[in-house]
């Protein structure tokens, strides 16, 4: 599943919790809610468990709960609790051929250039919380 699936499956899966809250919701009927595949949706909500996102209860009425109140968790956390890289994967250091030192400045240049735009997107990330997500939709 790519980055941008995945954060949108984990997104939508907290905003049915929130609007849910304080009821555990299984992961079938958030599935159902969010129009995903439950053992997929499994997987995500076992990260955002393990990061302290959302919390598992036992037993006949258990199930997801949200731990962190939507005024307090930014797509920046919710996105490096359900990955294990960067939006952009900065591998541009191999060097084959003749023409080394050119290719090595071109590495650099887009060494620079990701990086940035990889500062951009956590910067943005960070200043969007559950909240306003919630209110967006609510509109």
């Amino acid at each position: 599943m790519s980055a941008s699936k995945k954060l949108s499956t984990a997104v939508k899966a907290l905003y049915f919790l929130a609007e849910t809250d304080p009821a555990p919701q299984s992961s079938v009927k958030i599935a159902e809610a969010i129009g995903t595949n439950a053992s997929k949706l499994r997987q995500t909500l076992s990260l955002l468990v393990k990061n302290g996102i959302v919390k598992s209860t036992q037993g006949t009425t258990g199930g997801f709960l949200l731990v962190k109140k939507p005024e307090h968790l930014h797509l920046q956390e919710i996105y490096c609790a359900i990955e294990d890289r960067k939006a952009f994967y900065l591998d541009v250091n191999e060097v084959n051929g003749s023409g080394m030192e050119p290719v090595r400045k071109m590495n650099g240049f887009f060494l620079d250039l990701f990086s940035d735009i990889q500062v951009d997107i956590e910067n943005k990330m960070r200043n969007i919380y559950l909240k306003n997500i919630i209110e967006q939709i609510k509109l």
